[in-house]
């Protein structure tokens, strides 16, 4: 008999659990039981993780140095008014000199002092809005003041002993049609020059007075002791009178208001823009030589010896080459600059004139651009004041510029000066040495409107 034995799965024991690890036997993980990765992924995560922990860190660093600095970045500091100066009308501008400030108002002068932040005085005769005002310290408490008004006047005063007394208005004329309008004023550290820049109808100019401070304060020196005896014959009657009170309390304004006539500022210069370069009037090359022989300034254009037909020829062709150009511009002929920007300047070495007396603080000569042209030219202030001060005054000295200029600046010490193109030019010069130290060009195209030394 044959017999076939079954076989079958023999039942589970305990002999055929691993042995290894038996009481963690269950909380193995069966994705361990797979083939473990080869080394060089693993070099490659561990790459990859140091690298976004590092570049995390670097985050991190840079943020934290950037709280750093701002901590330590000075924070700017509020600043509230420490007094307030009450005013009876609209102030428009301000000018301070001394221990006084100058507020110009919507009608006349208002005067405070800085000491006790009280009202001096003020001053409203003529019922005229200022809208500029310039100040500058004569010495001996004496001030002299050049304001402008609504209706382009030119204002010249003098503040002394907490009064303001009116000199002359420099552009006044009888005739209305004929008044030319202020547009801007300059006064001089110290007083000794003024210059105000005049537009007319159709043309524009530049007028620069002596100021003879000198006089005006011999005559205010004169006049102290006058003042003082007044003010205490005033003080007299009104304690006998039975006002008094009153009247003591006007009297530190009305009782110094006494007649003191000052000489008047005399016209030194008057500056013109320069005429448009036209044909030459020299029959040759030597009557050009001669007339720069006879003092006539190189620099301006004027000494050349082009034609008129040679201006009309070159000028026709440019239009011609340029029609489309000029027309999409809409480019119009060229006009007379009216306006100008003016600096008065102390002594230096381009500028010192024949047997000049040259003083620390008192300038020597003015130096003026006009708008839409590229030199900057230097005039010196020791004309005498017979010449003519209406005559075609030429400069002294010409700084020519690649560009038109927009700008200028002079520094605190006069020495350095600042010219600011219209090509968006920086050139700063050195009027000590005479010739420019740096050329600075803004390379984007931006239009410099103002330019200050700090």
């Amino acid at each position: 008999l044959n017999t076939q034995e079954r076989l079958g799965n023999p039942p589970p024991s305990e002999k055929d659990w691993p042995k290894e690890d038996e009481e963690d036997f269950f909380l193995l993980d069966p994705y361990q039981k797979r083939d473990v990765l080869p080394q060089s992924c693993f070099r490659m995560i561990d790459k990859l993780v140091t690298q976004v922990f590092e570049s995390a860190m670097e985050i991190i660093e840079k943020r934290e140095m950037l709280r750093e600095a701002q901590k330590r970045k000075l924070q700017a500091k509020k600043c509230f008014p420490t007094a307030e100066f009450q005013v009876t009308e609209r102030p428009n501008c301000l000018a301070v000199s001394g221990k006084y400030i100058f507020v110009g108002l919507s009608v006349g002068l208002a005067a405070f002092n800085t000491c006790d932040f009280k009202d001096v005085c003020s001053w409203d005769a003529a019922k005229t809005e200022i809208c500029a005002i310039h100040a500058s310290d004569l010495g001996n408490e004496c001030h002299v003041l050049l304001a402008v008004d609504e209706m382009g006047l030119a204002w010249l005063f003098c503040f002394h002993k907490e009064s303001f007394l009116l000199i002359k208005i420099l552009n006044e004329v009888k005739d209305i049609s004929q008044r030319s309008t202020c547009v801007e004023v300059v006064l001089s550290r110290g007083g000794d020059y003024a210059g105000i820049l005049l537009q007319g109808n159709t043309k524009a100019w530049l007028e620069i007075y002596q100021l003879p401070k000198d006089s005006w304060l011999t005559k205010m020196e004169k006049n102290a002791g006058a003042a003082e005896e007044l003010s205490c014959s005033e003080r007299r009657s009104s304690c006998s009178s039975e006002v008094g009170t009153f009247l003591l309390q006007e009297l530190s304004v009305s009782a110094v208001e006494f007649d003191v006539e000052l000489d008047p500022p005399v016209v030194l210069l008057t500056v013109r823009p320069p005429k448009p370069i036209t044909g030459t009037s020299f029959q040759g090359p030597l009557d050009a030589l001669k007339e720069v022989d006879d003092g006539s300034m190189l620099g301006l254009g004027y000494n050349h010896l082009i034609k008129d037909s040679q201006w009309e020829l070159q000028e026709a062709i440019f239009r011609s080459t340029y029609q489309e150009y000029l027309e999409a511009e809409g480019v119009t002929e060229e006009e007379i600059p009216r306006y100008a920007t003016f600096h008065f300047l102390l002594s230096s070495r381009i500028l010192e004139g024949p047997e000049m007396k040259v003083q620390p603080d008192i300038p020597v000569g003015i130096g003026v651009h006009w708008d839409g042209n590229h030199n900057f030219c230097l005039y010196l202030l020791n004309h005498s004041l017979e010449e003519k001060a209406d005559s075609d005054l030429k400069p002294d000295v010409v700084w020519p510029c690649a560009a038109p200029i927009a700008c200028s600046a002079v520094s605190s010490c006069s020495r350095y000066l600042a010219l600011a193109g219209e090509d968006a030019t920086i050139t700063i010069w050195d009027k000590q040495l005479g010739y420019p130290l740096s050329v600075t060009a803004i390379l984007e195209e931006r239009f410099i409107r103002s330019i200050h030394f700090l």
